[in-house]
């Protein structure tokens, strides 16, 4: 709170204006007309190399409905300076007025005239006047189409970034938050430059004497990061020992199950006053692996590395890895930037199928997915290049051409460090002025392949050509906070057909929703024959399509009941989520799906996900077959069934069997009151 009243007193400071909206709801002011930024509407922008901020008008996490920049602030000695003043609006650039998205279009343009002339024409209207100014910029050359590899640009963006990232750390008052500084270390390593060694050392040995009270298991993931790439780059064994205290207090702070919450788990093993966070917890996994690397051989070491690995190895081809033990993440191909970190992950354990599909989620993320983020997007954009280099040039190529080239230029200030953007919204996010210079330069580092986290370890996975890039762009479109449907819903039958076949369960997903939405006759039965298809995408998009016409995929009810019986796990899941939507007519299947939640697989399914979400699909009051009533359920086997799902891991599993206690009379509840005494305690 003091922060945002700090910023609200420096805003008034400015001269830049306030005023509040009615009921609550944002408007888009005119400046020209004597518009106000609504009251406590404090998220401005950093404008690029041209050293000035300005605030644009943002809806439901867009700014495509603003149509002007109002200028607050601007520094001395830039190319701003003297041509912009805060109160200034900036109508437009190239001579043209904004028409569909001011950031976008400004960021644009700053990319255009770095190529080329280094001219920044905007329109600029003050006092009433409307006028053409032209800022002056560095020419640093166009973006490659492979960029960041084989880009000169993104090496003199490097090389500049580096050289200031440097001055910074070797002052005698730089203090930075701990992710922050692990990140600025780790990208002077990754330069390559040993004229930065000594600095870089400096930073090592902060970093082995680190240590925290709180948020121990965000800080120890990128401080151990930073210590083991150290290590293995230059051999100094020095820090070895603070490395390996990091790593045992990691190790020995993860929960019985594999994961972290913000802090480290208590001797039991037991995470203490939040649940799984994966943020935290895939980083902190791949320092690990790095710290075995780099000569940590413990064996808490190993076990904890293989317990978060089989944790989530469960959602390759499920979706994006989510915010914690929850289902997987398919609104986005993105969370927060945990599919980044997993495509690094699996890469660094050699796990080619983990990284081939959380990459490919990566490259699908961009424009307003990759914008979003929990508390802010600071780590979606950290873990953006790393996650799709895995696939190659031509996937980092595509990528930039789509959203990172303008949104990269519009972070870089005018002395060639990064600042942290953050999302459209209304509010400051957690990260608001972190500095993100080290975290973009790791991206403009990936060439170089100096450290693991930048390719020193060559990618196990398929590198994609261009074509197979650019679909994978195309798949990430059609989606944003505001309008999350119409672009769906104006595709035909037979086009969303097509999509349920998709590789992204996201598109899948979408797809799956909007033939729901239709008016339209919906062709149940091909959707049923897609079950008998031999890819698996197809069978799912079915699943995931059945499910949400819900009653109308009744017909369905004998292929999804041969589903059940699939060798893959996540089809039987969601064969099992799809028959607990049709409901009624899918009664018939309720024997089964009893006999089936008895079944486990300690080696495939070692966290029981498939009695997991069998519970919830027969139990929960929300929608379980069985969540109603109990009427002509056979009660040995429901007893059976009831005592199984009580002893899974997941709590809203268990939860779900409170159908079931408001379902039965008392004499028939007492023969499960000591299962249900154990699944409390």
């Amino acid at each position: 709170r003091s922060k945002k009243f700090a910023l609200f007193l420096g805003l008034i400071s400015l001269g830049t204006p306030l005023s509040a909206a009615p009921n609550g709801k944002s408007q888009n002011p005119d400046f020209t007309k004597g518009g106000l930024i609504p009251e406590g509407a404090n998220h401005d922008w950093n404008l690029g190399a041209i050293g000035a901020r300005g605030w644009m008008f943002t809806d439901t996490m867009v700014t495509s409905d603003a149509r002007q920049i109002y200028i607050t602030q601007v520094t001395e000695g830039t190319p701003a300076a003297g041509k912009l003043a805060v109160g200034d609006v900036i109508l437009g650039v190239s001579g043209k007025p904004f028409s569909y998205d001011p950031r976008t279009e400004f960021g644009k343009a700053l990319t255009l005239a770095e190529a080329v002339t280094g001219d920044l024409s905007l329109l600029r209207w003050r006092n009433g006047k409307t006028e053409k100014v032209i800022l002056k910029l560095p020419v640093l050359g166009s973006y490659s189409a492979t960029a960041p590899y084989g880009c000169k640009k993104s090496q003199l963006i490097l090389e500049q970034g580096c050289k200031v990232l440097a001055k910074k750390i070797a002052e005698p008052s730089y203090k930075e938050n701990p992710i922050s500084r692990s990140l600025n270390g780790l990208a002077l390593l990754a330069s390559g430059n040993p004229e930065y060694l000594p600095i870089v050392k400096k930073e090592a040995q902060w970093a082995a004497d680190f240590s925290a009270d709180s948020f121990q298991t965000w800080y120890y993931g990128y401080n151990m990061l930073f210590l083991s790439e150290y290590i293995l780059a230059t051999g100094d064994k020095s820090v070895l020992p603070g490395l390996r205290r990091l790593a045992l207090e990691a190790a020995k702070g993860q929960s019985v199950v594999g994961s972290w919450g913000h802090k480290f788990a208590n001797k039991q093993g037991r995470l203490l006053g939040y649940g799984m966070m994966h943020s935290p917890g895939l980083p902190l996994t791949t320092a690990l692996v790095l710290a075995r690397e780099a000569g940590v051989n413990d064996p808490e070491v190993a076990t904890a590395i293989d317990r978060s690995a089989k944790l989530v190895r469960f959602y390759i081809g499920t979706g994006a890895i989510p915010y914690g033990d929850h289902e997987p993440w398919i609104e986005n191909h993105e969370d927060n930037g945990k599919c980044g970190m997993a495509a690094v992950l699996f890469n660094v354990l050699k796990e080619p199928a983990g990284a081939e599909f959380f990459s490919r989620m990566s490259i699908a993320s961009h424009g307003p997915e990759r914008d979003t983020g929990h508390t802010g997007n600071f780590f979606n954009l950290t873990w953006a290049i790393p996650g799709v280099a895995q696939s190659g040039p031509n996937a980092t190529g595509a990528w930039m051409k789509e959203f990172g080239s303008w949104y990269f230029d519009l972070a870089r200030k005018a002395d060639g460090s990064f600042t942290h953007l953050g999302p459209p919204q209304m509010q400051n996010d957690s990260y608001h002025n972190w500095d993100a210079t080290g975290a973009y330069l790791i991206a403009y580092a990936m060439p170089l392949k100096k450290i693991y986290l930048t390719g020193k370890n060559p990618s196990n996975i398929p590198q994609i050509d261009a074509t197979a890039a650019e679909q994978l762009i195309l798949d990430g479109r059609g989606w944003n906070n505001k309008d999350r449907y119409s672009a769906y819903d104006a595709l035909s039958l037979e086009k969303l057909m097509a999509r349920l076949s998709s590789w992204s369960p996201v598109v899948r997903e979408r797809a799956a929703m909007a033939l729901a939405r239709k008016k339209e006759e919906v062709p149940v039965d091909s959707i049923i024959a897609l079950l008998d298809s031999p890819l698996l995408y197809a069978r799912l998009g079915a699943c995931q399509a059945l499910k949400h016409l819900g009653g109308k995929s009744a017909p369905a009810v004998p292929a999804l009941r041969k589903a059940l019986h699939a060798d893959d796990l996540w089809l039987r899941i969601k064969s099992a989520q799809a028959l607990a939507a049709i409901g009624e007519p899918a009664m018939v299947v309720v024997p089964e799906l009893l006999e089936i939640l008895l079944q486990q697989d300690k080696e495939k399914d070692p966290r029981g996900m498939q009695q997991r979400y069998l519970t919830k699909s027969l139990f929960s009051s929300g929608g379980g077959l069985l969540g109603r009533s109990l009427k002509n359920v056979d009660r040995e086997l429901l007893y059976k069934a009831v005592r199984a799902s009580l002893q899974n891991q997941d709590g809203h599993a268990r939860g779900s069997i409170s159908s079931v206690y408001n379902n039965l009379t008392y004499e028939e509840l007492k023969p499960l009151l000591p299962a249900i005494q154990q699944a409390i305690l």
